[in-house]
């Protein structure tokens, strides 16, 4: 069995970077609701708990608090944010409502050295660090001491070394605490004793066990979408089950231009899967047709493609098993108390689900897995440099790319100036360094002149964002010869456009794309 972290979730929107940082370490982590049982506590058998930062103040009526049992169960404990407040008090320390809150930016002043800081010990070593507190620490429990300060928290660390107890003010799992990794590490590895043995060859071949074991000799359908995640649950999949897998790919006629051939091409050509394809992109229109609301062109193509793959997974036969790419961050919120964006996201990227008159038992590999892991997966499988890295796209496709309702017209307009704005991110090296990037053609028109001609055309929006989750983003620094460049090759190329503009707004946590 593999080392194991796990962390008690307070509801914090940074709480699924603690897991990823530690398992970027090499140690599995897990995260759980902080009301958890102590018997599921025991049955995930732990090396050492961390408590996550949270929206509350200790102060609340009905504020969240650790289980006392986890504070006997002679295991390593670390506290982040809201994880330290709550356990000083509940410890037998003092916290108060802060007069100096810091939230964003900060520097921490390391006092004294301990176990959690090793590596980076240096009396009077100051440290950048991400800060989001108003509450502040007093005095710490007994058995603690005071091994950091900052400007707005005399007591921004603590430590007890003989129970293995730790808690920090700020966010070591953000990339804006740089030796914040290293901090982590140090609770896992040198205070939990964990080795850094799980790797994704290590997670490879026990999903495949865990898949052979569910599935036995039944048959298995995957709805392809032409996304990753669908690429390395089949590619994973079949490798476990051979050709008791059936791969059904839908073609919408939503999808980026030559991306339903690629689909096709790599999974019948280079991987053999048994895949049957279906170009239903006249019935998506048909359907599509007069549908103007976001929400409602939605639940048409979910409708729409619920209809298909239904239908072709009849003719296939006895099927037992429906697999889908289900990612780790759909599990933690669907099992958070505090609820979640989850509801607002999957109604804006996916197409619904399978009717439950299917009777299909789930495969769900992926489940386990953030999205950079399902990357390090494919990459562990020889999936093409092209399909592991490819930008994420939404069940819909370019439906939610055209605000209004869809058209042909449209359709072919949007998919030309969508692939020459990849090309040229492409051609610049870029396409790695964006999380996600795409053409948006507006509902409004453009009055212009174009050589001799007067024109009313369409503009077309390009946003390109960089991310390491998908729930929060900023909008990537293009330099003006690069978008100079491409607007002059959408206009020249593209007829029907005649202005293009490019969309520099972040995205907060929860929030949603174009409409």
């Amino acid at each position: 069995m593999t080392d194991r972290i796990l962390v008690l979730d307070f509801g914090s929107q940074l709480t699924q970077l603690i897991a990823r940082r530690v398992r970027e370490s090499g140690v599995y982590s897990e995260i759980r609701p902080f009301s958890i049982g102590e018997r599921a506590i025991r049955e995930f058998a732990p090396d050492g708990i961390i408590l996550s930062g949270g929206p509350a103040s200790v102060f609340e009526d009905g504020a969240p608090r650790v289980p006392e049992f986890v504070f006997a169960l002679g295991l390593p404990v670390l506290g982040i944010c809201y994880g330290m407040q709550t356990m000083c008090r509940q410890l037998g320390g003092l916290v108060a409502p802060s007069e100096h809150q810091e939230f964003g930016r900060a520097t921490i002043e390391i006092v004294e050295d301990c176990r959690l800081f090793r590596g980076l010990w240096r009396k009077g070593a100051r440290l950048p660090v991400w800060m989001s507190h108003g509450d502040r620490v007093d005095l710490v429990p007994p058995g603690f001491r005071a091994v950091a300060s900052s400007e707005g928290a005399p007591i921004a660390a603590i430590a007890d070394d003989e129970r293995r107890f730790y808690g920090v003010l700020f966010h070591p799992e953000v990339v804006h605490t740089p030796q914040g990794g290293a901090l982590l590490k140090n609770f896992t590895h040198e205070i939990a004793g964990c080795r850094g043995l799980w790797t994704m060859a290590r997670f490879r071949r026990e999903a495949i066990e865990r898949i052979r074991e569910r599935v036995g000799r039944g048959r298995v359908v995957c709805g392809l979408s032409g996304g990753v995640d669908s690429a390395v649950a089949a590619a994973l999949i079949s490798e476990a089950i051979g050709e008791q897998l059936t791969c059904i790919f839908v073609d919408t006629g939503l999808l980026r231009e030559s991306e339903a051939e690629e689909v096709i091409a790599l999974f019948r050509g280079h991987y053999n899967i048994p895949l049957v394809a279906r170009d239903a992109g006249a019935l998506f229109l048909e359907r599509l047709e007069g549908v103007v609301d976001p929400e409602e062109k939605r639940k048409t193509i979910g409708a729409a493609f619920i209809d298909v793959f239904e239908e072709e997974a009849r003719k296939i036969g006895e099927v037992e098993f429906l697999a889908q790419g289900t990612l780790y961050p759909d599990v933690i919120e669907s099992t958070s108390p505090f609820g979640g964006p989850s509801a607002t996201i999957k109604s804006h990227h996916n197409v619904g689900g399978l009717p439950e008159r299917m009777n299909l038992r789930l495969v769900e590999p992926l489940r386990e897995l953030f999205k950079d892991e399902v990357r390090a997966l494919g990459r562990e499988l020889g999936l093409p440099q092209s399909v592991v890295e490819r930008h994420p796209f939404p069940g819909p496709g370019l439906a939610i790319r055209i605000p209004g309702e869809v058209a042909r017209e449209k359709l072919d307009i949007l998919k030309k100036a969508d692939r020459i704005f990849l090309e040229e991110i492409r051609n610049a090296g870029l396409y790695g360094a964006i999380w996600q990037a795409f053409a948006v053609l507006l509902p409004v028109r453009s009055v212009g002149v174009m050589g001799d001609a007067r024109s009313y055309d369409f503009v077309c929006a390009l946003r390109a964002v960089t991310s390491t989750d998908g729930m929060t983003a900023d909008s990537f620094p293009f330099g003006h010869e690069f978008l100079a460049r491409t607007a002059t090759r959408i206009i020249n190329e593209v007829r029907g456009i005649n202005r293009v503009v490019y969309d520099v707004t972040s995205k907060p946590p929860g929030t949603i794309e174009w409409e």
